[in-house]
């Protein structure tokens, strides 16, 4: 650690959406019985994301706390709500320059689509692929890289140097399922452990880094006034993770007519995985599934030097949290 750095917290993140109750009910596990989460000697911070929404078993109050952190957002001074000042509240107390700086944040989430146990990757910073590829050697969790999509911005993991999204699905809003919290926790121990072997150095990671690449959003087929016309086929549903053919049932509609496949332009010809398919919440976003190219790169060596140099940075735990 540089004489200069002020030592930093690794912030766990539960219920940035209110009505995922898995991750903030490992954060109460964890609080009550000190040692029952694996921090692998790295100090955490343990947040509550969207206390408000929380407590009404709601995804937002106004505006999607895990689309606040963009900084046009977040400088407006126009712009109000609970959700947003919430999103300013973090980072007032837990940003890196924060009263209580954290460094790295790890958000834990739940989703109704099968996602299995899965991470979630904010485009190509090199810490944020290094953590992914520990966390994958680790594990073998499939990695979501969502990038280039203008209409989905401002996550939260994004406004700190190094984050990741751990989700984990299917599980319906509102219900804590044992499993789900046992998958999360997996998650979130595998991640401490890189943490820590980058803090020792030298950091070792796999050679290559298995992605599944954000290329873009179905929406459901929709009527001139904006409602469904069809809805999700029997045969894609639990179908995350699974290639989508031309011709492949995707939509059923209320006649039942089953809607193939087409690819979006500039997609034709090309193999695509679906990912997040029939999540609940995406339907206001106009989102039935999001479709990604799986690719493997090479692991670069700027990468676990990226991490190094972070946790450096991070501070030991010290008494029971």
């Amino acid at each position: 650690m540089g004489p200069n750095s002020n030592p930093a917290k690794v912030l766990v993140v539960a219920g940035t959406h209110g009505n995922e109750r898995n991750g903030p009910w490992l954060l109460e596990h964890w609080r009550s019985r000190p040692g029952a989460l694996q921090s692998h000697g790295l100090a955490l911070e343990l947040v509550l994301g969207n206390p408000a929404a929380h407590a009404q078993n709601r995804r937002y109050l106004e505006r999607d706390l895990n689309r606040c952190f963009a900084p046009s957002l977040l400088a407006d001074a126009s712009l109000d709500g609970a959700d947003l000042q919430r999103a300013r509240e973090l980072l007032l107390r837990h940003g890196p320059a924060g009263e209580a700086p954290c460094l790295v944040v790890l958000d834990l989430h739940s989703t109704t689509s099968a996602m299995g146990n899965a991470l979630v990757v904010y485009g190509r910073r090199p810490a944020d692929l290094a953590l992914a590829a520990g966390v994958q050697g680790l594990l073998g969790l499939p990695i979501y890289l969502h990038e280039a999509d203008h209409a989905q911005t401002g996550f939260l993991v994004e406004s700190w140097p190094c984050g990741l999204v751990i989700e984990v699905g299917p599980v319906p809003q509102g219900v804590i399922q044992a499993q789900i919290c046992r998958q999360t926790q997996l998650g979130v121990e595998a991640a401490l452990e890189v943490l820590a072997a980058a803090q020792r150095g030298p950091l070792r990671l796999p050679a290559e880094l298995v992605v599944h690449r954000h290329l873009g959003s179905l929406d459901l087929p929709r009527r001139p006034d904006g409602s469904p016309s069809a809805c999700l086929h029997p045969a894609l549903q639990h179908r995350d993770w699974h290639p989508l053919q031309p011709g492949d049932p995707v939509f059923l509609d209320s006649h039942g007519a089953t809607l193939g496949f087409v690819p979006p332009r500039g997609l034709e010809g090309q193999p695509v995985w679906p990912v997040f398919v029939n999540e609940a919440a995406y339907g206001e976003k106009g989102i039935a599934l999001s479709l990604t190219s799986r690719e493997c790169w090479p692991v670069s060596s700027e990468w676990p030097k990226a991490l190094e140099a972070l946790s450096n940075r991070l501070a030991q735990r010290g008494a029971p949290l």
